[in-house]
């Protein structure tokens, strides 16, 4: 295998997928290392997390700026300092307009808590139990100019239980989501994507092919 992947995860909160990431990238066999968090809020959470496991930070407060493009441009410049191979974002909640997309096209993953094509946007496990689906879950795609459209690189389908509320269903979707984006960004960084079906032991559906150096 080649050198590992350079990866920069830009996150507005919790931070979540972002530890499951990091957790990902300490096995010596990971075929990519988390160099850098970045956030558009100070306050979010995952930048505690990125300190403790050593990880560089940067806050880039989209309140600072007077408009979305110039704040665009700052967070532009810090990622072509960076030069990473590969942009994550987790739990990212900024829009970008198509002129940054256009900068980082073909490098720049999404984790979307639904399976798409299906619920595209917000509110998407309400939406979800509404709809009266069988099947929810998680979609890791390359981000392009349209809202949550890009090719997908991978799914995670869960199923919707008698019973379920937004919160126990988020819930399920979340755990699903941790152990979804580890997977396809390595086959990202392998550049080995292409979908298939199999199913885990607890009923979780991963489309993708194993992840092969």
């Amino acid at each position: 295998m080649d050198r590992k992947k350079r990866v920069d995860v830009l996150i507005s909160g919790r931070g979540t997928n972002m530890q499951a990431l990091v957790e990902a990238a300490k096995d010596p066999a990971y075929p990519a290392v988390i160099k850098r968090v970045i956030s558009n809020r100070p306050d979010a959470g995952g930048l505690d997390i990125a300190k403790s496991q050593g990880i560089e930070t940067l806050v880039i407060d989209h309140k600072a700026f007077p408009t979305r493009e110039a704040h665009e441009a700052a967070l532009a410049d810090a990622l072509a300092a960076d030069l990473p191979d590969i942009i994550c974002l987790a739990g990212y909640m900024r829009i970008f307009t198509s002129r940054f997309v256009g900068l980082h096209e073909g490098r720049m993953l999404n984790i979307h808590p639904s399976l798409l094509p299906l619920f595209t946007g917000v509110d998407t496990h309400a939406r979800a139990l509404a709809a009266g689906v069988k099947l929810h879950g998680a979609t890791v795609h390359f981000v392009t100019g349209k809202l949550d459209d890009g090719p997908i690189v991978a799914q995670a389908a869960i199923p919707v239980l008698a019973g379920d509320t937004v919160e126990s269903l988020s819930a399920r979707v979340l755990k699903a989501e941790n152990k979804l984006y580890p997977h396809a960004l390595a086959l990202v960084a392998c550049n080995g994507w292409l979908k298939t079906s199999a199913k885990t032991d607890n009923g979780e559906v991963m489309f993708s092919p194993p992840i092969t150096p």
